[in-house]
């Protein structure tokens, strides 16, 4: 499937890595969170963590682990199941908590749970489940932000049920082929999280502000010639929500 992934991301553009995953966490439990900018970068994220030696795993919804053969290669492949709005959320995070204690390779997650609907595609407000995570296992937090991916595949729409709703989707990937993208993805350094505590009342909400800021100052880098809004126009996408961490001068 990591094969299959680099093909595909080389197909549709150029990837660019850009600063290091710390030494001294390799093969230590440790979570990896991104933000996140389109329906094609998990696989910009697999393809650069190959690049440089770290076979991530993601939590995943339940509709991906349960469809035919993809689900029986994901759950394989040892990435977690997430059922989102059900009772067993929790049972989720607990799961997710005491695989993290014993993990030898980084848990990639998207603190903000879904592809930013915010104008400038800056990250979203997200939820602090990656913060008590962290907290809860005493497990370090790795930041990736990336750029680029929300180019190579239009976003499309949360549901398909006819060629109108794959049609954007092939359209705009067959633009990439055509005309490939430049996927930048930066390896940030680990969020300090030290002073903070799973049972202090606040803290996971610092620890969340922490890893976004961290996401977002490195972002502002990566775009730095796009510092409002994406040049790119995706029609798809919708933007209906206001990003806390964009940046002050944006």
């Amino acid at each position: 499937m990591t094969k299959v992934d680099r093909g595909v991301v080389r197909l549709l553009g150029r990837l660019e890595i850009s600063g290091e995953f710390p030494a001294h966490l390799r093969g230590r439990p440790v979570l990896v969170a991104a933000n996140h900018i389109g329906m094609f970068d998990p696989f910009v994220l697999i393809a650069a963590c190959d690049r440089i030696g770290l076979p991530p795993k993601f939590m995943l919804t339940a509709g991906l682990l349960d469809a035919p053969v993809l689900g029986n290669a994901l759950r394989a492949s040892g990435h977690l199941r997430v059922d989102r709005g059900k009772a067993n959320v929790a049972e989720a995070f607990d799961r997710a908590v005491d695989a993290l204690r014993t993990a030898r390779s980084p848990l990639l997650v998207y603190p903000e749970g879904r592809v930013s609907r915010e104008p400038g595609l800056w990250p979203e407000r997200g939820k602090t489940g990656v913060a008590r995570m962290a907290l809860s296992g005493n497990v370090p937090v790795v930041t990736i932000s990336q750029w680029g991916a929300h180019e190579a595949v239009y976003w499309g729409t949360e549901v398909v049920s006819g060629w109108s709703d794959v049609k954007p989707l092939l359209v705009s990937s067959l633009r990439s082929i055509v005309s490939p993208r430049v996927f930048k993805v930066h390896f940030g350094g680990e969020v300090d999280l030290s002073d903070l505590s799973a049972s202090r009342p606040g803290d996971a909400m610092r620890a969340h502000t922490r890893i976004m800021r961290a996401i977002t100052a490195d972002l502002v880098t990566l775009r730095a010639d796009e510092p409002d809004v994406p040049r790119f126009y995706d029609p798809t996408r919708p933007t209906d929500s206001k990003s806390p961490w964009r940046p002050v001068s944006s």
